[in-house]
């Protein structure tokens, strides 16, 4: 992943879930403009569920397997976010196959939800034909706050 929207991995289930947050920072360049200053855009809110939902799949297959996003059934924004906010970010497997996992979602902010995802499919492919495995196991260590980015938080 080369544009990262998560911070820290709270807790997964493999297979099953994933509690994930990013804090926001003015300094990020991807902010959008509006009168009433500036707000995350949409779809990188969506991007942040999307990428939690691709470290549950490499989590819980060792970092053999990746989400590449395909479609999205449904996705809605209730609210803005804005420079300093934490996004809490929850996604929860509704099907998986060997070929395609489905997962649904939420982002919220300071306790209300700004984003809710349905049926996001994503085709489960080969990680090592896009990251480097060892690059991505560090990345999942730094995010669990462990020495092995495979361990499973309750």
């Amino acid at each position: 992943m080369r544009f990262h929207l998560i911070d820290r991995i709270d807790s997964w289930q493999p297979h099953l879930r994933i509690s994930a947050r990013k804090v926001t920072s003015v300094h990020e360049g991807h902010w959008q403009q509006t009168p009433e200053g500036p707000r995350l855009a949409f779809g990188l809110m969506l991007e942040a569920l999307c990428q939690a939902g691709t470290w549950l799949i490499m989590l819980s297959t060792e970092h053999r397997k990746r989400a590449a996003l395909l479609t999205v059934r449904e996705a809605t924004a209730s609210g803005p976010v804005r420079p300093g906010d934490t996004l809490r970010i929850e996604a929860v497997v509704v099907s998986r196959s060997e070929e395609a996992a489905v997962i649904d979602g939420t982002v919220t902010c300071e306790g209300r939800t700004v984003l809710e995802a349905s049926g996001i499919m994503c085709a489960l492919i080969d990680a090592e034909e896009l990251d480097d495995p060892a690059g991505t196991a560090r990345m999942a260590a730094q995010l669990l706050g462990t020495d092995a980015g495979t361990k499973a938080a309750a």
